[in-house]
C-alpha cells in the first residue's frame, strides 16, 4: 500500500511515562516518537504557523523517510473560509517546504458551518498546485465536516487535483462519505468507543483496514492518524492499527528504515 500509521500530533504532555519515557527532555519527544511512527500529522500549523526554521529543525530531527502531514491554518480555513487563498497558501508553503522530502500531505479541515463551495475549494487546490517541491504538488487531503460537501460536483473537484476526502471516524463509525478521490488516501481518528475512553478496540480497527484494502492497491499510500489524544490512546491505538494490518496483509513500512536511525525500536 503502505499503510503508515500515526498521531495527531506528538507534544502532548500526558504521555509522559505513557509513551515517552519520564525522564526523556519534551525537546527530544520528536526524535522518539520518529523512532516508532514513519508519520506525524502536525496539527499545531493550524493554529499558529510556525517559523521556516523550525521545519526545517524538524527535518533535520527525524530519519529519512519520515512523513510529516501539515494541517493548513484556520486563517485560511476558518477565518478566511477558503476565500483569497494565495497569501496563507503561500507563506504555508514556503515554510513548510523546509521539510524537504519530509513534507507529507497537507490538510484542510473545513468547519462544521461552512457550506459547500466547489469554485472556492477548486481555487484554494489550485494555489497548492502551484508550489512544486522537486517537481511535485503536495497532496492535499480535505477534511469536510459540513453535510452539503457530499456532491457530485464536490468529489470531481477532488478527483481532477487528486485530493483526497478525507475519511472520517468517529466512535468507530465513518462520518460522511468513504469516497476514494485520489490515488492515495487519507483516514483521521477522532474517537473510539473502546474501553478505556477514548481508546479504538479491534473489531472496529479491523473494519477500517478492510475499507482501505478494498479501496486501494496495495502500492497505493494512505496516511491514518489518530487524533484521540487523552489518556495516551492516540500511539496505543497507532501501534495496534499497524500491528493488525501486518498481520492482515496490509503492507506497512518497515519502521524505523534499515540504516536511517541506530538503536531505534520497531514497534
Amino acid at each position: 500500500m503502505p499503510l503508515l500509521v500515526g498521531t495527531s500530533g506528538w507534544q502532548y504532555r500526558d504521555w509522559r511515562g505513557a509513551f515517552y519515557p519520564d525522564r526523556l527532555p519534551a525537546a527530544r519527544w520528536l526524535e522518539h516518537y520518529a523512532a516508532v511512527f514513519p508519520t506525524v500529522e502536525n496539527n499545531g500549523t493550524f493554529y499558529r504557523l510556525a517559523a521556516p526554521a523550525t521545519f526545517a529543525d524538524w527535518q533535520a530531527r527525524t530519519p529519512d523517510g519520515f512523513q510529516m502531514a501539515i494541517k493548513a491554518s484556520r486563517y485560511l480555513t476558518h477565518i478566511r473560509r477558503l476565500r483569497d487563498p494565495a497569501e496563507p497558501v503561500a507563506r504555508l508553503m514556503a515554510a513548510a517546504g523546509r521539510l524537504g522530502d519530509r513534507l507529507g500531505p497537507v490538510l484542510l479541515q473545513l468547519p462544521p458551518t461552512m457550506r459547500a463551495d466547489a469554485t472556492l475549494l477548486d481555487d484554494c487546490l489550485a494555489q497548492f498546485h502551484a508550489h512544486q517541491e522537486a517537481g511535485r504538488a503536495p497532496r492535499l487531503a480535505v477534511e469536510f465536516r459540513h453535510p452539503s460537501w457530499w456532491t457530485g460536483e464536490v468529489r470531481q473537484v477532488l478527483a481532477a487535483r487528486n485530493a483526497a476526502a478525507c475519511w472520517i471516524d468517529r466512535l468507530g463509525r465513518p462520518q460522511g462519505e468513504l469516497w476514494r478521490t485520489a490515488n492515495w488516501g487519507y483516514l483521521r481518528l477522532h474517537e473510539g468507543a473502546a474501553q478505556p475512553w477514548p481508546h479504538y478496540g479491534d473489531r472496529a480497527l479491523r473494519t477500517w483496514l478492510s475499507r482501505i484494502a478494498d479501496n486501494w492497491p496495495a502500492d497505493a499510500d494512505v496516511f491514518a492518524y489518530f487524533n484521540n489524544d487523552q489518556h495516551a490512546a492516540a500511539p496505543g491505538d497507532a501501534a495496534q492499527l499497524t500491528r493488525l494490518a501486518a498481520a492482515a496483509g496490509v503492507p506497512v513500512p518497515e519502521w524505523p528504515a534499515p540504516g536511517t536511525r541506530p538503536g531505534a525500536k520497531h514497534i
